[in-house]
């Protein structure tokens, strides 16, 4: 079977593992390897300040609190997208406000979010998909108009970048995610990024369960105490340690994936021009991360067909998102604003494909022919 993810592993992770248990004798959080990672994505992505979390999910909390929420509050979102960018401010009391998305990219439609603006709106999600940009500029421009902060999911955007800026530090707050599934993996972690230092304190007292204990370490106060609402948002050093691993090849990795992923597009490309399936598009401004490959069939009908004709190959291949709006819980905690032209027909057609670091030409050259067989038996 050729699997849909394998997490990534570059060989030193247990070295560093090692280090963390034996040398350091650190192995809870804010340890060294834990700052290591935050220096190191600090420098590389020209960001204020990065804190490294237990995962995506609890930065896109650390953000949510951060942006201050009040319930009743409304913030506007994709509705395609992972559960967790919704449940991070339905914790706050916030209610969701999902749009729709773009066909091309999948993100959300910059054009239909002024028009879902309320007296009530404080936060515009932007999640970028796939680790393709959203159309920040605009986002932005909207923001500062209407007085909203704006938070980044870029869960799946580590390394890509809008306009030569990585993505995460463009918006008032970003996430990243370090899931086994990521192209840079801690197993379970994520990290938080500060774009405005007014921020800075409550972030750290948020991530310290709610105590001034970093200005304690930092000897800017005598002792420390329980000042603000907070939990336990760090991360072992050991899972930091794994990263730090990764972080050290990230070129390499970013490289690897690229390669997979313009010999997919290359390939592909003669089936698109015959109409026979949609390919990614990546705007010009725009410099992805090659965190998955995605081809778009016919309708739900096609899809399950290519589906299950690519398991009996012994290849594995996904569908994403089913659209929040239509979800139990997101007809509990939100509404749709405007017209759902394209977050479920197009959400139907989409089907990813194996996508990880180490991914051999052999497997990928099987996928690829395997499709190809597919739409000429197809037709």
């Amino acid at each position: 079977m050729i699997p849909f993810n394998i997490p990534p592993y570059v060989g030193t992770e247990l070295n560093y593992v090692r280090e963390a248990v034996e040398v350091n004798h650190k192995i809870c959080g804010d340890g060294p390897f834990t700052k290591k990672c935050e220096k190191w994505m600090c420098d590389r992505f020209n960001a204020h300040k990065i804190l490294l979390t237990t995962s995506g999910t609890s930065a896109l909390e650390m953000a949510s609190i951060l942006c201050d929420l009040q319930p009743g509050d409304e913030v506007i979102l994709p509705s395609f997208t992972f559960s967790s960018t919704a449940t991070a401010f339905v914790l706050v009391g916030a209610k969701l406000v999902f749009v729709d998305v773009r066909p091309d990219t999948m993100n959300i439609d910059e054009t239909k979010i002024e028009d879902a603006i309320t007296d009530k709106t404080k936060v515009i999600v932007a999640v970028h998909y796939a680790g393709v940009a959203c159309e920040m500029d605009t986002i932005m421009d909207i923001a500062h108009r209407h007085n909203l902060l704006v938070v980044e999911d870029a869960a799946q955007g580590v390394m890509a970048t809008y306009k030569g800026r990585a993505l995460g530090t463009i918006g008032d707050f970003g996430c990243y995610s370090f899931h086994e599934t990521k192209n840079y993996s801690m197993g379970e972690g994520g990290a938080v990024v500060i774009n405005n230092p007014k921020y800075d304190d409550r972030s750290e007292i948020i991530r310290e369960k709610g105590t001034n204990r970093s200005r304690f370490l930092r000897g800017q106060v005598d002792k420390y105490t329980w000042v603000d609402y907070g939990s336990s948002y760090l991360p072992s050093d050991m899972n930091a340690a794994y990263l730090w691993a990764q972080l050290q090849v990230a070129d390499k990795i970013n490289d690897n994936r690229l390669h997979s992923w313009h010999e997919y597009y290359d390939e592909f490309k003669p089936l698109a021009d015959n109409g026979l399936v949609e390919l990614p598009v990546v705007p010009e401004e725009c410099k992805h991360n090659a965190h998955m490959f995605y081809i778009k069939l016919a309708d739900l009908e096609q899809r399950t067909k290519y589906m299950t004709y690519m398991k009996s190959k012994g290849i594995s291949t996904s569908f994403h998102y089913i659209p929040l709006h239509s979800a139990p819980a997101g007809q509990k905690f939100g509404r749709f604003n405007g017209k759902d032209e394209y977050t479920t027909s197009e959400s139907n057609k989409l089907v990813r494909l194996p996508m990880y670091y180490g991914l051999t030409d052999e497997d990928r050259n099987a996928v690829i022919e395997a499709t190809k067989e597919f739409f000429d038996e197809d037709r």
